[in-house]
C-alpha cells in the first residue's frame, strides 16, 4: 500500500468520514480524550515484544491508528511530567521542576484551550499539580467537570476508590480503582456526547502503592505473570523487578482492559470514529535498578513510554518512526481540533508525520530530571548522552551553571544501557558533538549557557571505535 493510499485525509484540511451509525459532534469538530497512566514501561506493549499478551487493546490500535514507536518523556517525575503535558512547556519553564510545586494559576493548559474554543472539559484521577487536597477550582487547570485527587495514591487504595468533585466533596467509586475511574469517564462521554468534548483521564496504575511500596493488580491478576518474562534491562541489572514485575504487570493488564471498554462504549455512542484518543504515560519504570527508587533517571526505562492514538486523523496513520515527546503529544491534541499553537511553544504536531511530511523534524529529545539529580540529556536515534550538576541539590534546585558528562549509551549495539561510554577516548568525538547539541538545547528551553565538563579520560572501550561516517548525524 502507497503512502498515499494509507492517508485517510487530505492534508490541507482535517475531515472525518464516519461509518453508517456513527455521530458527529455538534459542529464537526472532533471530540479528544487522553487515557493517561502512569508510570508505564513502553516494553509491556505487545508491539514493542512483550510477550505476555498484556496489552491486545493497545496493540491492535497500534495496528488501527497510528502508533508512535518512539516516544518519550521530557521528565521522569510524576508531577512535572504532567505541568509539560498540561502546558506543552518544559517543567523549568513552567516552574515545576519537581513534585510539590503546584501549577501557577496563571499557566495556560490545555483546559484553557479546549475551553476558548467551545469545548466541555473534565478531568477524572491524579492531578499531582495542586498545593492542596482537596484541589480548590483555582488550582485544576481550567477543567471544568472534576472528579479527582492530588494525590490519589493517598486518598485511595486500589479498591478504595476516592476522589472528590467540583464542590470538593468527597466521592467513593465502586470496583477496582482502574474500572472506577474508567467508569468515571464513561459517564462523562455519555452525559457529553451531544457536544464537543475534551476529557483526561488520569490513571493512578501501573504506579507503585506509595504506602505498601508494592504493585497491587487486581485479585487474580499477579500469579499468571510471576516469573514468566524479564525485560532484558532489568534481568541484568537485579533491582526490585522479581518481586514486584508480577503485580506490576497485573495491573498493566487490567489498564488495557480499561482503555478497551472506554473505546467500546465510544462505539456504542457512534463516537468512536470522531473522537481523538490518546494512549501515553507519563513516564516509566526501573525497578530500583538505576537508582533507590523507580524512575528519576535518563534511561529508555524511565523515559520511553507506549503511545498511540486513534479515532479522526489518526486511523490508518501507522507506524511512526520518528522521536516523539509529551511535548509534541500536547501540541497535536491542540492540532487535531484546529487550535493555534503558541508561538514559542516547544513541541510540534504530529499530524504532519501522520500525512508523511516529514519537513525538518528533529531526530532528538530534551529531557530534564530532578529530585535524584539534577540531570539534563539527549535521547537521538542512536545515542543517550546524560550530564549531571554535581553541585547542585536535586531537590531545590532547578537547574545549575555547571554540570559533568555522567553518560553516554551506544544504542544500536547497546539498548538495555549496560555499558557506559562516557569519557572512553574512543567516543571522546561522540561526547563532544552531544555536549555542543545539549548546550543548545538548554539554552533554547530558556536555562541559560551552561558549562559542561567532560567525563574523566579512560582508555579506548574494548575494541570499540567510532568511524568518521557515523558522526554525520551528530553535528548540531
Amino acid at each position: 500500500m502507497s503512502d498515499a493510499d494509507r492517508r485517510p485525509f487530505p492534508e490541507d484540511e482535517i475531515t472525518f468520514a464516519l461509518p453508517r451509525g456513527a455521530r458527529t459532534p455538534r459542529d464537526g469538530r472532533p471530540n479528544v480524550i487522553v487515557f493517561f497512566t502512569d508510570q508505564q514501561r513502553w516494553d509491556t506493549a505487545g508491539v514493542h515484544g512483550n510477550p505476555l499478551g498484556l496489552t491486545p487493546n493497545f496493540d491492535r490500535s497500534a495496528r488501527e491508528g497510528t502508533w508512535v514507536r518512539r516516544s518519550f518523556t521530557v521528565q521522569p517525575v510524576c508531577g512535572p511530567a504532567r505541568a509539560c503535558m498540561q502546558t506543552g512547556r518544559y517543567a523549568t519553564q513552567i516552574g515545576c521542576h519537581r513534585n510539590g510545586l503546584p501549577l501557577p494559576e496563571d499557566a495556560r493548559t490545555l483546559a484553557h484551550r479546549f475551553r476558548e474554543q467551545g469545548y466541555r472539559t473534565g478531568y477524572v484521577g491524579k492531578w499531582h499539580l495542586a498545593a492542596h487536597e482537596p484541589v480548590p477550582e483555582g488550582q485544576r487547570g481550567g477543567y471544568q467537570a472534576w472528579l479527582g485527587a492530588n494525590k490519589l495514591e493517598f486518598t485511595s487504595d486500589v479498591y478504595h476508590t476516592v476522589v472528590f468533585d467540583e464542590n470538593e466533596d468527597p466521592v467513593r467509586l465502586p470496583g477496582y480503582r482502574v474500572d472506577a475511574l474508567t467508569d468515571a469517564a464513561v459517564r462523562f462521554v455519555d452525559r457529553h456526547q451531544d457536544e464537543p468534548f475534551f476529557l483526561f483521564l488520569s490513571h493512578l496504575e501501573p504506579h507503585h502503592q506509595n504506602h505498601v511500596d508494592g504493585y497491587p493488580p487486581p485479585d487474580g491478576y499477579r500469579e499468571p505473570y510471576e516469573g514468566r518474562w524479564t525485560p532484558p534491562d532489568l534481568a541484568a541489572l537485579g533491582g526490585s523487578t522479581q518481586q514486584q514485575l508480577g503485580g506490576y504487570f497485573g495491573m498493566v493488564k487490567r489498564l488495557d482492559e480499561a482503555y478497551g471498554r472506554l473505546l467500546d462504549a465510544l462505539t456504542s455512542l457512534g463516537l468512536r470514529q470522531n473522537t481523538v484518543v490518546l494512549f501515553t504515560s507519563d513516564h516509566g519504570n526501573h525497578f530500583k535498578t538505576r537508582n533507590a527508587e523507580y524512575k528519576r533517571s535518563g534511561h529508555e526505562a524511565s523515559l520511553r513510554v507506549p503511545t498511540v492514538l486513534t479515532g479522526g486523523p489518526f486511523d490508518g496513520g501507522g507506524a511512526l518512526p520518528q522521536l516523539v515527546d509529551l511535548l509534541d503529544l500536547s501540541a497535536t491534541l491542540l492540532d487535531v481540533a484546529g487550535i493555534e499553537p503558541d508561538e514559542d511553544a516547544p513541541g510540534r504536531s504530529i499530524l504532519p508525520l501522520v500525512h508523511r511530511d516529514h519537513g525538518d523534524w528533529r531526530d532528538e529529545v530534551f529531557f530534564q530530571v530532578s529530585e535524584s539529580e539534577v540531570g539534563r540529556g539527549l535521547r537521538t536515534r542512536r545515542w543517550k548522552y546524560g550530564v549531571t550538576a554535581p553541585d547542585a541539590d536535586p531537590w531545590s534546585d532547578a537547574g545549575a551553571a555547571r554540570y559533568v558528562e555522567s553518560y553516554l549509551y551506544d544504542l544500536d549495539h547497546d539498548p538495555h544501557e549496560l555499558a557506559n561510554l562516557a569519557g572512553h577516548v574512543s567516543h571522546a568525538e561522540v561526547a563532544r558533538r552531544l555536549r555542543e547539541r545539549l548546550v543548545a538545547r538548554m539554552r533554547e528551553a530558556g536555562e541559560g549557557d551552561a558549562v559542561i565538563e567532560p567525563a574523566p579520560e579512560q582508555p579506548r572501550y574494548q575494541q570499540r571505535q567510532v568511524l568518521d561516517d557515523e558522526l554525520d548525524d551528530l553535528d548540531a
